[in-house]
């Protein structure tokens, strides 16, 4: 299986994007002129250089910041505000609840709705499974690891079964052995669950590992060098990483990366 994407209409379109930030009387433009369609199924990442506007975009995708012009579709609406029943977030931190357990972290999207109890417990109960934590319900954040935490943020992102998922990050505080086990958890989720998952990272090996395609963003301000296809067979396993193939792929967005900084 080489992909879930589908060849239809993408669910995540963001056409022509820019986003200028007033600072100290200036101005500075972190986003300019971005383009780029996702379609439903697929497992995008974006990649660049530290300040080039990658969680920018991110934000701007989930209705949490106002492009400057152009716009995001995520189907067939224009997205103006967060919408947590289409679009799911997982941060760089957890940002759990100190005060709640693992399960009623998960719980907590779905109590802001008119839900029923019952199925708001099945919901999250699942989804603790589903991200091998179901012993772990009642449990709080200080008592879990830091791998444990991003799992509980990422249920709690599926937790409104939204149609994408967007994660800024999410395993950069993990050391190495930590960091692959959950990008292979994170697989395993994405083939069960065939969510959209547009997922932004400083590693050029997780991103190629985890990816269907990836986005290249230049140096300041922001934009799109290259669209790269990673045409790797899936299942993947860490095997990949040390093909010939994964390594021209990882040394040619390297190259376009540099290239843009120098």
């Amino acid at each position: 299986m080489a992909s879930h994407a589908s060849t239809g209409s993408p669910i995540i379109d963001v056409r022509q994007v820019s986003k200028v930030f007033a600072l100290d009387g200036r101005t500075m433009t972190a986003v300019d002129n971005i383009s780029l369609q996702v379609p439903t199924g697929q497992f995008a990442t974006v990649v660049g250089p530290s300040g080039c506007g990658k969680s920018t975009l991110l934000m701007m995708i989930a209705g949490l910041v106002k492009p400057s012009s152009g716009e995001v579709r995520v189907g067939n609406e224009v997205i103006t505000m967060p919408r947590p029943d289409k679009i799911g977030l997982v941060f760089q931190d957890a940002t759990l609840l100190p005060w709640k357990t693992a399960l009623g972290n998960i719980l907590f999207p779905l109590e802001l709705g008119a839900v029923d109890r019952e199925w708001r417990s099945g919901r999250a109960r699942g989804l603790l499974e589903l991200v091998g934590l179901k012993n772990f319900a009642d449990h709080y954040p200080h008592e879990l690891s830091g791998g444990m935490r991003q799992r509980v943020g990422i249920a709690r992102g599926l937790a409104r079964d939204p149609t994408i998922l967007l994660m800024d990050e999410p395993f950069s505080a993990l050391d190495e052995q930590n960091r692959t086990k959950l990008g292979h958890e994170l697989l395993n989720i994405w083939e069960k669950t065939q969510k959209t998952v547009l997922f932004i990272t400083h590693s050029l090996i997780e991103a190629l590992y985890l990816s269907d395609v990836v986005y290249v963003m230049g140096a300041a301000p922001g934009r799109i060098l290259e669209t790269v296809t990673v045409d790797l067979p899936r299942p993947r396993s860490v095997d990949v990483i040390g093909s010939a193939e994964f390594g021209r792929l990882r040394n040619h967005i390297w190259h376009l990366i540099a290239g843009s900084e120098s």
